[in-house]
Formats: C-alpha cells, sequence, structure tokens
C-alpha cells in the first residue's frame, strides 16, 4: 500500500478502518481471480482510495470511501459514465443499497455482501472487456 492510501486508510475511524480494509480485500481477492484482469494499480483519486487494472485497461476504476456526512455507510463508486449501476440495480436491487449512478452503499454496521460484491466488483475490473 502506497503510504498516501494507508494515510487514508489510517484516517477512518476505528470501527470503519476494518470494513474499509475488508472491502479492499474483496477488491484485490477479484481481481486475482478473474480472467483478463491482472495487477492492479492503489492510488488515490478525489483523495479517495482507487483500483485500476492499469495493465490490461479490461476495466473501469471502483473507488471506496466513508464520509463523515454519511457515517453510517460506506460506499463503492465507479464512474457515472458506465451501464455499471444499472447493471447492479437490475441484478440486485433487492439487495444492495445504491446512491444515484455512481455508487453501491454498504452499511456499516452490517457484514459486507460478499457474493453480490464480489460480482459487481468483477463486472467493474472487465468492463471494457465485457462492453466488447
Amino acid at each position: 500500500m502506497s503510504p498516501s492510501v494507508q494515510q487514508k486508510f489510517d484516517s477512518y475511524p476505528d470501527h470503519i478502518k476494518p470494513k474499509m480494509e475488508q472491502l479492499r480485500e474483496l477488491i484485490y481477492e477479484v481481481a486475482a481471480s478473474t480472467e483478463g484482469v491482472g495487477d492492479l494499480e492503489e492510488t488515490l483519486k478525489w483523495s479517495e482510495p482507487a483500483y485500476l487494472p492499469s495493465k490490461t485497461k479490461s476495466g473501469t476504476t471502483i473507488r471506496i470511501d466513508w464520509k463523515a456526512k454519511n457515517p453510517d455507510s460506506i460506499g463503492m463508486y465507479v464512474s457515472c459514465n458506465t451501464s455499471l449501476l444499472d447493471s447492479y440495480r437490475s441484478r440486485f436491487g433487492n439487495e444492495l443499497n445504491f446512491d444515484g449512478k455512481r455508487a453501491i452503499m454498504l452499511p456499516v454496521d452490517q457484514p459486507l455482501p460478499q457474493k453480490e460484491l464480489m460480482i459487481c466488483i468483477r463486472m467493474a475490473l472487465r468492463y471494457h472487456l465485457d462492453k466488447a
């Protein structure tokens, strides 16, 4: 983890940091097990931890963050210029919470919905491959 990303994770409240780390680990797990994705670049975009399969250009950036103005949720964000949120809603409209055209919102007081998130992460990391 780069120093800037580590600093961001260290800035989260104590009860939020483990959930953010769990989501980060899930992104890496999906990337490692998904054909065509390759290694991820981890950086900050808009001051949020961001993950992109930079070598293969197979997908779109995934950002994750917790914000004090919405303290009960962490967000997993994708570009609003993709059709990903529409796809997520059609598949998981009853299982996941969404914010506009950009984010899946995950309650901090509940376990991560791993099965659904793994599918959503895979779709983002393969977005350009699967669009073609």
